[in-house]
C-alpha cells in the first residue's frame, strides 16, 4: 500500500511503533524513578546544571545507562531466542546493586510490556521479571525496527526521564533540561553506536556514586520518587 506522498504504509509502520514505545506517554511509571538522582541532589553532589551534566556523562559512559544499551542491543538479537532472552534477562537482573534498582528495571519492564501488548498483541513479549532495557530490545526487534534506529531513542528516553527527575528536584528548568538534552546527543550517538556491535562481554562499570546513590536512597527522610 502506498500512500499519497509515496511512502509505502510498511516503512511508517515501526516508525510510528518506535514514537510510542518511548513516548512520555506510554504508561511505564519511569516518572516515578530518578535512578538515585534524588539522593546525590539531597547529599548536594548535583545542585546545578554542570554538575546535573557531568552526572548524565558518567552514566553514559560508565553507569547503568552505558549497560542498559548494551542489554538493549543484545535483546534485539535475541528477540526471537526464548532461552536466549531468558539468560539475558536473568543477567540483567543480576546487574542491579539494589532492591530499588531491580525494582526500577523490573517494574518498568513488565508496565512496558502490558502497554505495548497493543502494538505487539501475538509477539511472544517475555514474561516473568524482565528488565526494562530487555523487553524494550526485543519489543523493538519484534515491531521490525532497526537496532540502529532504535538504540539512539531508546538512550535518549532513558536521558529524558532522568531530566525530568532533575526538574522535579528543582536542579535544572524544562528549558535548562531541553539544552542538556541536545547537549548530550553526541554522547547518546557515540553510546549507540558502541553499543550496535557490542556484546554481553562488554557490561561492566565504574560509576559507583551512582550505584550507592541507589543503594542509600531508602534512608532518605523524604522521597519523591521510588529509587
Amino acid at each position: 500500500m502506498i500512500t499519497t506522498t509515496g511512502i509505502p504504509m510498511t516503512e511508517a509502520r515501526p516508525l510510528l511503533a518506535l514514537a510510542a514505545f518511548f513516548s512520555p506517554s506510554l504508561p511505564t511509571g519511569g516518572f516515578a524513578y530518578s535512578a538515585g538522582m534524588e539522593t546525590a541532589v539531597a547529599a548536594g553532589a548535583v545542585a546545578d546544571a554542570a554538575d546535573l551534566r557531568s552526572w548524565l556523562e558518567t552514566l553514559l559512559a560508565h553507569g547503568a545507562l552505558r549497560n542498559d544499551a548494551i542489554l538493549f542491543a543484545a535483546s534485539w538479537r535475541a528477540a526471537r531466542d526464548r532461552d536466549a532472552l531468558h539468560e539475558i534477562a536473568e543477567l540483567a537482573g543480576a546487574l542491579c546493586g539494589s532492591l530499588e534498582r531491580h525494582g526500577e528495571a523490573v517494574n518498568q519492564g513488565r508496565a512496558f510490556r502490558d502497554a505495548v501488548r497493543h502494538w505487539l498483541p501475538d509477539a511472544g513479549l517475555p514474561d516473568g521479571e524482565t528488565p526494562l532495557a530487555v523487553m524494550a530490545g526485543a519489543a523493538c526487534a519484534l515491531a521490525g525496527i532497526s537496532l540502529e534506529t532504535a538504540l539512539p531513542v531508546f538512550i535518549q528516553s532513558q536521558l529524558s526521564n532522568q531530566l525530568q527527575a532533575a526538574i522535579r528536584l528543582s536542579v535544572a528548568g524544562q528549558q535548562g533540561a531541553t539544552a542538556l538534552l541536545a547537549a548530550l546527543a553526541d554522547a547518546v550517538e557515540r553510546l549507540a553506536a558502541f553499543a550496535a556491535n557490542s556484546t554481553l562481554d562488554d557490561l561492566g562499570g565504574a560509576a559507583l556514586l551512582a550505584e550507592i546513590a541507589v543503594l542509600n536512597h531508602e534512608t532518605l527522610g523524604t522521597r519523591l520518587f521510588l529509587s
